[in-house]
């Protein structure tokens, strides 16, 4: 398993076409594997590879949590397709002419005091550029992982046009992923498709049938259990969804996951 040599672009055209029909590397939601690869590549593919591109600017949104995406983090030649060796160089070695070199520069007979005095400043320094850097670090940012159900009208319906249409929708915060045809009854399927939300900038409330999600807040008051202050919720998905009314009946929530 491997992708070749993900600095050429031989390597990046494997990743592309391995990503044609994933959002990610392994599974369902950004994980170590993501990162392990993402680690790999020394730039953004170019613009033509587009499956490859996209992975990469999402992957490249989780930099700041990347620690903290589930998984353990395995060589490159464990992931990929099967049948291509991973040939990706890694940092060139030292060779021994520097590692004599470096041995040449070691003074036995230095200062104590100067070997102390130096310690003591690398530790104030790492312990302030630790301290500048967590600091700086900004807000976890909360994501959702939905899989969305689109029903056509009949068995009739151009089901390639109709994930078109629903891929056509962009929006700030919204990444669209794997997707399949589920057998519905008739001869008539449905559009499975999944996607990855920010919770600040897309929220979903599907009043679909009996399928309603929504998020409400509560307060404390004295005398008082709790009492809801409001209710977020919107239905920009599913309105723009059924805005393509030539070839969609509904849409629904199959299934609903914090990331």
């Amino acid at each position: 398993m491997g992708f070749g040599d993900l600095k050429s672009a031989s390597g990046l055209k494997v990743l592309n076409d391995f990503l044609s029909d994933r959002s990610y590397i392994e599974g369902y939601v950004p994980s170590q594997a993501d990162v392990a690869v993402f680690e790999a590549v020394s730039a953004p593919p170019p613009a033509d590879l587009c499956h490859a591109l996209r992975w990469f600017n999402h992957i490249k949104s989780y930099q700041n949590q990347k620690n903290s995406l589930p998984g353990v983090k395995k060589p490159l030649g464990q992931y990929g397709p099967a049948g291509v060796a991973d040939t990706t160089s890694g940092p060139v070695p030292a060779s021994k002419d520097d590692d004599d070199d470096d041995d040449d520069d070691i003074d036995l007979f230095g200062s104590d005091d100067e070997e102390d005095a130096e310690a003591a400043r690398l530790k104030e320094q790492r312990l302030a550029e630790y301290a500048a850097k967590k600091a700086k670090k900004p807000a976890l940012i909360a994501k959702s992982s939905i899989l969305l159900d689109v029903k056509p009208w009949d068995d009739e319906t151009d089901m390639a046009k109709l994930e078109e249409c629903v891929r056509s929708i962009q929006m700030d915060g919204l990444v669209w992923g794997q997707s399949k045809l589920v057998p519905v009854g008739y001869g008539i399927k449905k559009l499975q498709i999944g996607c990855v939300v920010e919770d600040d900038k897309v929220t979903l409330l599907c009043l679909s049938g009996y399928c309603c999600l929504f998020v409400c807040l509560f307060v404390y008051r004295p005398a008082k259990l709790c009492l809801p202050v409001f209710q977020v919720g919107t239905d920009i998905l599913e309105e723009q969804i059924t805005a393509f009314e030539d070839f969609v009946q509904s849409m629904d929530v199959a299934a609903f996951n914090k990331i």
